[in-house]
C-alpha cells in the first residue's frame, strides 16, 4: 500500500465502546481503514503541484467519508460479522476523528510506529490482543473499491494466512492477517513499485500461503488523479441509484478537472 502511507504517531488510545456494526453477532473480524487527517500540507502531497495543498486535503477528507460510508454499507448489506476501526494519524484526538468516531459509528485506533510496516503491525497486534480472529487493513484511497471485495478478502482469509488486495502502481490498497507476522514487513521498500511483490517473497520465506484480491487503482500520483477523474466522469453517466462515486467526491473531482486545465 503505497496507498496506506501515514505519519506515526506516539499516542495510544483504547478503542471506544462498542460498535453498532453487526451488533447482533459476536465479532471476530476487525476492518481497519488506515487514514490521515486532512491537514493541507500533509496529505496527498504528491499531487501538489498542480494541486494545493488545500484542495488535496480536501479530496482526502472526502475519499475519509467514502470509505467510512462504504464499508458500513458492506457490513449491513453483506451482512460481515465485524467491527470498523479507523487508524488515524497523527492523532486520534484531532476534531476530525472524534466527528468520525460519533457519526460513523467506528472505533478509533492511533496509528504508532516509524514507517508503514511497524504501523499496520502494531495496530494487528493491538487488534489481535482484543481477541478478533482476522484483521483487515485498507488504506483510504480506493474510495470506489467494490463492496464485493470485503466479503472477497475475508473469505479469503478463511483459507489463506495473508491477503492482499493489489494496487495497479505495484503496492497493496488492502492486507489480511490472521496473527501478528511482524518480518512480513521486514525489508519492504515502501512507497516503491516493489511492495507487493518483496511482500509476497517474505510471505513465502515465511511459510505463509497468500491469497489475492482484485487488483484495484489507489490515489498515488496525478495520473492516478486523471484516471480517476475519467472514472468518475463515465460514473455520472448511469442512473444516480447505481453511481459508484458519492455525490461529494464527484462534485470535488469536477471542480479539480476544471482547475487543472488552467494550470
Amino acid at each position: 500500500m503505497a496507498s496506506l502511507k501515514s505519519r506515526p504517531s506516539h499516542f495510544v488510545r483504547p478503542a471506544s465502546s462498542p460498535s453498532p456494526d453487526a451488533s447482533h453477532l459476536r465479532p471476530h473480524a476487525a476492518l481497519v481503514i488506515f487514514a490521515k487527517a486532512p491537514i493541507p500540507g500533509e496529505v496527498n502531497t504528491r499531487l501538489c503541484p498542480p494541486l494545493t495543498p488545500d484542495e488535496a486535503a480536501t479530496l482526502h477528507g472526502s475519499f475519509i467519508l467514502d470509505m467510512l460510508e462504504r464499508t458500513r454499507l458492506a457490513v449491513a448489506t453483506l451482512r460481515l460479522p465485524l467491527h470498523r476501526y479507523l487508524a488515524c494519524a497523527p492523532s486520534s484526538e484531532l476534531v476530525f476523528f472524534k466527528i468520525m468516531e460519533e457519526r460513523q459509528g467506528v472505533h478509533l485506533l492511533d496509528q504508532v510506529g516509524e514507517d508503514l510496516g511497524q504501523r499496520i503491525h502494531r495496530s494487528c497486534v493491538d487488534l489481535f490482543a482484543k481477541g478478533y480472529k482476522q484483521v483487515i487493513i485498507v488504506g483510504a484511497d480506493v474510495p470506489t473499491l467494490p463492496l464485493s471485495v470485503y466479503q472477497e478478502a475475508f473469505a479469503m482469509l478463511g483459507r489463506s494466512d495473508v491477503v492482499l488486495g493489489p494496487a495497479l502502481d505495484g503496492g497493496y490498497y488492502l492486507i489480511g492477517l490472521k496473527q501478528p507476522t511482524e518480518k512480513l514487513f521486514t525489508g519492504v521498500p515502501w512507497s516503491t513499485d516493489q511492495v507487493l511483490a518483496v511482500t509476497q517473497q517474505q510471505a513465502k520465506i515465511l511459510g505463509l500461503s497468500v491469497g489475492l484480491t482484485t487488483a484495484w487503482r489507489d490515489l498515488d500520483t496525478i495520473e492516478d488523479l486523471q484516471a480517476l477523474i475519467t472514472e468518475c466522469r463515465e460514473d455520472n453517466k448511469k442512473p444516480k441509484q447505481d453511481r459508484t462515486f458519492s455525490m461529494r467526491t464527484a462534485g470535488t473531482l469536477q471542480l479539480l478537472a476544471t482547475r487543472l486545465k488552467t494550470r
